[in-house]
């Protein structure tokens, strides 16, 4: 009997489009001889499906299943495939924990921590990873750019405590933009991160452990035309070159592999996961934890899966195998 799957996408933050397109990709690699797969579209309290006559129907809550054609369909688990919230952030997990709906991510607990940018770094912090020094600021906090200037110089980074895709992010090149640039972050989240600039080559890590198997993925490093690897380079063709496997000493590699492996396993991660790291001087410094990284076409985990001799059907047929377990 094929397995039920709920593909769930969109969600409320500025990287629902991106996730769409992760969907649209995953939907067409995965088995339909193992899977019925019905792709639900999360939008604030509006979970719907789009049947293929085009009726959109929503999913019942209250047992997390579709009534079609009048038959009640359980969806027996669910492929989270929603970058930011609430897919990524711990909130559709909690939910599906309670429902005691396998998925294919992180639990709640640790999406928690590794969306959360200043826990995901005190949690890996003795794990001996280098990390960029930071400042952690909330809404309504005074900030004295001249002080931050003082503790890390220029340039530097203020980000969203808690987004991706680089939405809300800023180089700061000079004083008088660091206020300017805190309401940026701000506006997507209400936790920021004033961080020191570490220059060099930036790099993605995919990693994932199943059936008690290390899967590390071939790294690639991301090199950016534009003032660094943003929303704009990340997803426009020509604005950034993505080089797997990546031209490092084979000492570096190991680092990374050996840091990315720390990195998954302290903050209890579970599906596959994307690392990113910055290596300056042959050192690599830990960026940040991705639990839902872009599977669209243009994204670095599918061309690393590629590059390994995979296909994308066939890591979600293991991350399925391996995470279809209700408690």
């Amino acid at each position: 009997m094929k397995l039920n799957i709920a593909l769930l996408a969109g969600g409320n933050s500025s990287e629902r489009n991106v996730s769409l397109d992760s969907a649209a990709q995953v939907e067409q690699a995965l088995d339909t001889s193992k899977y019925n797969i019905y792709k639900i579209d999360l939008h604030g309290r509006d979970w719907s499906y789009t049947a293929p006559d085009g009726t959109r129907v929503q999913v019942d809550k209250n047992d997390f299943s579709l009534t079609l054609d009048g038959r009640k369909i359980p969806l027996e688990y669910a492929l989270i495939l929603i970058h930011g919230t609430p897919g990524e952030d711990g909130k559709l997990q909690g939910y599906l924990e309670m429902m005691d709906i396998p998925c294919s991510s992180c639990d709640m607990v640790s999406s928690v921590i590794t969306f959360d940018k200043i826990s995901c770094k005190r949690a890996v912090a003795d794990m001996g990873i280098p990390l960029a020094r930071e400042i952690f600021v909330k809404k309504g906090d005074t900030v004295e750019p001249a002080e931050v200037v003082r503790r890390f110089g220029l340039p530097l980074f203020i980000k969203p405590n808690a987004s991706g895709s680089s939405f809300g992010v800023t180089k700061v090149k000079k004083e008088e933009e660091i206020l300017p640039a805190l309401e940026v972050a701000f506006r997507e989240s209400s936790e920021v991160l004033i961080e020191e600039f570490i220059e060099g080559r930036e790099i993605g890590c995919g990693v994932m452990i199943a059936g008690g198997k290390e899967y590390v993925f071939p790294v690639t490093e991301l090199v950016s035309k534009r003032d660094f690897f943003d929303y704009e380079a990340k997803y426009t063709a020509g604005l950034a070159d993505e080089i797997t496997p990546a031209d490092l000493k084979p000492e570096v590699t190991r680092l990374l592999n050996e840091m990315t492996l720390k990195a998954y396993k302290a903050c209890r991660c579970r599906g596959v996961v994307r690392i990113d790291f910055i290596v300056r001087d042959d050192t690599p410094y830990m960026i940040e934890i991705n639990t839902i990284p872009g599977m669209s076409a243009g994204s670095i985990v599918p061309k690393q899966v590629r590059a390994m001799g995979m296909t994308l059907g066939q890591l979600f047929d293991i991350i399925i195998e391996n995470t279809c377990v209700k408690k």
